[in-house]
């Protein structure tokens, strides 16, 4: 049997090995900017002198490329929160507005799984609710990459939308709300213990798409932390125990947050994130009629182009936030909420 000491020398291990790495992803990013930026520096004095078309039309794309990756390593260089690393959850869930906030929850999702995707970020659908007519009640994703929440959590609050709904017949403006709340996915070394009695676990029957396993068994599971009351549900999976296991770290996730919310004196933003789902209320509006635009109420970023957003361009509304976060002294944990 191994000593107790053991395990403990294995997590430290590991944490010690996992700060080396983030270390070396600055480290080795940056030193291969400056290689690079010394080369075409180089080239460019070379053609001043001898001019070759070839040579300059490549000279033209490497100084392109050079500086859409010099933006976003700046960009990442806002990021400096203990948890900013990780992976992020990603929790949508409708507001006010019926089937239309359902369809404005979906396209949220849409979004931000194209954000993602732009960024090489796998996602994974941990749990959804489907709507009854159109769109998702909520969802939660998990969205794995690095730096995932120390980009994500910008996002959380109320997303307002304002457009003619495809569900009125008389084609008349709606405006609809959804919530997005972002806390980090951590990961095995940090403990979080729950306890069994504190935990009461419902099971039921998984809704929506599924065939008929669906309807024939109660595989879903939803867990209710008694002493804070915050529920986690699953029922992507076919396995009960498998639902179990994902409900489980959904809940330790946000266990987590809370936590680490009371130990950096937060509770402001922490209240925050608990924003009723509609007007007045929203950290963002995007207008679809009568005319187009996206805007940030924190930061007063507006852009028109509502379609490019839609389809996951939302990296300048994340910047201009980090970047008040930060010149406003909040810090990035401080962010998350």
């Amino acid at each position: 049997m191994s000593a107790p000491g053991f395990w403990e020398d294995q997590k430290t291990a590991q944490v010690v090995v996992k700060q080396v790495k983030a270390l070396k992803g600055w480290i080795e990013p940056y030193d291969d900017l400056d290689a690079r930026i010394r080369s075409a520096a180089e080239l460019e004095e070379m053609l001043s002198v001898d001019s070759d078309a070839d040579l300059s039309r490549e000279l033209d794309v490497e100084l392109a490329t050079l500086g859409r990756e010099i933006e976003a390593f700046r960009l990442r260089s806002l990021l400096s929160g203990p948890d900013d690393f990780r992976d992020a959850q990603v929790e949508i869930s409708a507001g006010a507005g019926g089937t239309e906030a359902q369809d404005w929850a979906s396209m949220l999702m849409r979004m931000y799984t194209r954000w993602a995707e732009r960024r090489g970020y796998s996602v994974d659908i941990l749990d959804m609710s489907e709507g009854e007519e159109a769109g998702i009640k909520g969802v939660v994703l998990e969205i794995k990459g690095e730096y995932a929440f120390g980009f994500l959590k910008a996002e959380s609050g109320v997303h307002r939308l304002v457009r003619i709904s495809p569900f009125d017949a008389q084609a008349r403006r709606h405006t609809s709300f959804a919530s997005v709340s972002v806390v980090p996915s951590v990961d095995e070394e940090i403990n979080i213990e729950i306890r069994d009695e504190d935990i009461r676990m419902d099971v039921f029957r998984a809704s929506g798409a599924g065939g008929q396993h669906v309807n024939k068994t109660s595989s879903a599971v939803r867990l209710t932390h008694v002493p804070t009351g915050i529920v986690a549900a699953s029922q992507q999976e076919r396995s009960q125990h498998k639902n179990r296991a994902t409900a489980l770290k959904m809940l330790k996730n946000k266990l987590y947050q809370i936590e680490l919310q009371k130990q950096l004196a937060k509770k402001a933003e922490l209240e925050a994130s608990k924003m009723d789902n509609s007007f007045g209320s929203q950290i963002r509006s995007y207008v679809f009629q009568p005319y187009t635009m996206v805007n940030d109420h924190r930061t007063e970023l507006k852009i028109p182009d509502v379609q490019r957003v839609m389809d996951g361009d939302i990296d300048p509304f994340i910047e201009e936030f980090l970047k008040r976060s930060r010149g406003n002294g909040r810090g990035s944990e401080g962010a998350a909420a």
